[in-house]
């Protein structure tokens, strides 16, 4: 039987014909070795059977394997050593299937044409990562990248200390980890930094608690499993303020987005209650809150081209088309997903990778399953960051299809481009967000019209300050009097010295509509001998927006 860290069962086998007399984990923690009467086998950390030898030993009483993880040895019941080598790895990428065939020697399948080329090396193949076009295999003392367009010359460097025990890729770069620390290197063999963080362990690294992307690497504290260390990859200084990035309970699995502007960097991560969370890594400022987006979530992986999130979600497989909904607004994420019924995949499957619009799942028997998801949301990713909208509404249209328009909505709000918005908004029938994106578009200066758009997004603070930076001091007031923010309305009016009987004016009319009287002495105290004339107030408020008006026409680039 085989258990998380929090004791959850993960896998039980079915009896054995005789008693399991040995059992010991791989240092990486990726493989387990069972050793029986004249029965080795060799197993997943998810508890499958990879494979089974009967060697003709009698019972193997101990099993202790090498530190590099790839040969074991067996004490045996006949007093002999037996030794056994882990060969017949696979690795899939696109078009390319590479095995392991001997320990020196990889054969590469393109199953496109059928071409086979082999890759002799000269030590055993401890590890090997293949993904973004290249093949990075590390030896007992070196390290190869291949491109997958040239197989005949590698670039070869030599490795520094220790044996490798995980390899992780991104787009420009790739990360190694050894005994000695954490090494990033660029497809040219050059290093690029080596991050650093109090308590460093990196033998308990795995893929599940270090993320890399084109610009930020994400390590998972082990010493204290709430934090996240964030760094910036070219430098390998911890990113922003320094500070890292803390969660209330222990995280579980991490994982960085692939694609877009650094600033808009995400982390997805599940904490030990099986719940999804996203959060921008961008620290400098202020903080973007951490959002809960999913529950009971098993696996998780950004795709390579998109920023587009999956996860096998209880008994649903969940893919989030764009999960940075939850920023701009919340409501609308329910209906950006894609959601099939995973119970083909049986009881806890993982997802192994996502690429393109195909995606990688094995189940728990060790069966890998295929599945294709929709190419368009990734088109529309693409024409999005190219800022492309008529190319976006043009695929909409084509598709025909609900929880695109609702992605092109959230898109077009995120990169506050109100035409588009309107049009996607009133595809999915939501009219009051179509009136309110009307009432912006009508605002006379782009200041106005920015933070009404933050105030779309619920980002009240923001919008208050901009249009405080941009002098439009009463615009701040009537925000807050229309959040009934009564307190902030007063202060902003007290602190300008404007507008303080157009606050005392509208609270008088808001308890007046509730048969209220004013309790607060605040309000009691400036509307002493202070009378509320709407015909004076009115005249002052359309002073404002002519002044607005007067700014914004002055200002030649105020219109966008």
């Amino acid at each position: 039987q085989v258990w998380d860290s929090f004791g959850r069962a993960l896998y039980s086998s079915q009896p054995h014909e005789c008693p399991v007399t040995a059992i010991a984990w791989a240092l990486d923690g990726e493989l387990f070795a069972v050793g029986s009467f004249n029965t080795l086998r060799l197993c997943d950390k998810t508890g499958w059977s990879y494979a089974l030898e009967k060697p003709n030993t009698g019972s193997i009483f101990s099993i202790s394997w090498s530190i590099d993880g790839t040969q074991l040895a067996g004490a045996c019941g006949n007093g002999h050593v037996i030794f056994a080598h882990v060969v017949e790895q696979h690795w899939e990428w696109k078009n390319f299937q590479i095995t392991l065939i001997k320990r020196r020697t990889m054969k590469v399948h393109n199953v496109i044409n059928d071409a086979v080329d082999l890759l002799e090396f000269r030590d055993r193949v401890i590890k090997a990562s293949l993904n973004y076009g290249y093949l990075v295999v590390s030896t007992s003392l070196q390290c190869y990248v291949f491109s997958t367009k040239n197989w005949n010359t590698p670039l070869i460097f030599d490795l520094k200390e220790g044996t490798v025990s995980l390899i992780l890729q991104a787009e420009r770069h790739f990360l190694l980890v050894d005994g000695g620390g954490l090494y990033l290197y660029s497809y040219e063999g050059r290093i690029i930094s080596s991050p650093k963080y109090p308590g460093m362990r990196t033998d308990i690294l795995n893929a599940q608690t270090v993320s890399l992307s084109n610009d930020t690497l994400a390590v998972k504290d082990k010493a204290d499993e709430k934090v996240i260390f964030i760094f910036e990859a070219l430098s390998g200084k911890p990113l922003g303020d320094g500070k890292p990035l803390t969660h209330k309970t222990e995280i579980v699995e991490i994982a960085l987005d692939q694609k877009g502007l650094t600033n808009e960097r995400k982390i997805a991560f599940i904490d030990k209650n099986r719940d999804l969370f996203i959060t921008s890594v961008k620290r400098f400022g202020k903080e973007q809150k951490i959002v809960k987006i999913g529950t009971m979530v098993q696996s998780l992986a950004w795709n390579d081209t998109a920023n587009i999130l999956c996860g096998i979600q209880d008994s649903k497989f969940t893919v989030w088309y764009y999960p940075n909904t939850v920023y701009v607004d919340k409501d609308l994420l329910p209906k950006t997903l894609y959601e099939k019924d995973a119970s083909e995949f049986s009881k806890n499957p993982q997802i192994v990778s996502f690429v393109g619009n195909q995606l990688t799942m094995r189940r728990a028997d060790g069966a890998l399953v295929h599945l294709h998801i929709p190419p368009y949301p990734a088109i529309l990713h693409g024409h999005v960051s190219a800022a492309r909208w008529d190319h976006g509404l043009r695929l909409c249209r084509f598709v025909k299809d609900q929880t695109l328009w609702a992605c092109l909505a959230a898109m077009a709000v995120a990169n506050k481009d109100m035409a588009t918005a309107e049009i996607a908004y009133a595809a999915i029938g939501e009219i009051d967000k179509v009136q309110y994106i009307n009432s912006i578009k009508d605002l006379p200066s782009k200041e106005s019209r920015v933070a009404h758009m933050l105030l779309f997004s619920g980002n009240t603070q923001e919008a208050e300050t901009l249009l405080l930076q941009a002098g439009l001091v009463y615009q701040a007031i009537q925000v807050n009097i229309n959040l009934y923010n009564w307190e902030r309305a007063l202060d902003l009016a007290v602190k300008h010295r404007t507008h303080v009987d157009t606050v005392l004016a509208y609270r008088q009319k808001f308890l007046e509509d509730f048969g209220k009287k004013e309790t607060n002495q605040r309000f009691l105290q400036y509307a002493e001998g202070l009378e509320v004339d709407w015909n004076k107030i009115k005249a002052k408020i359309e002073m404002e927006i002519a002044k607005e008006r007067e700014r914004a026409a002055a200002s030649p680039a105020a219109r966008t």
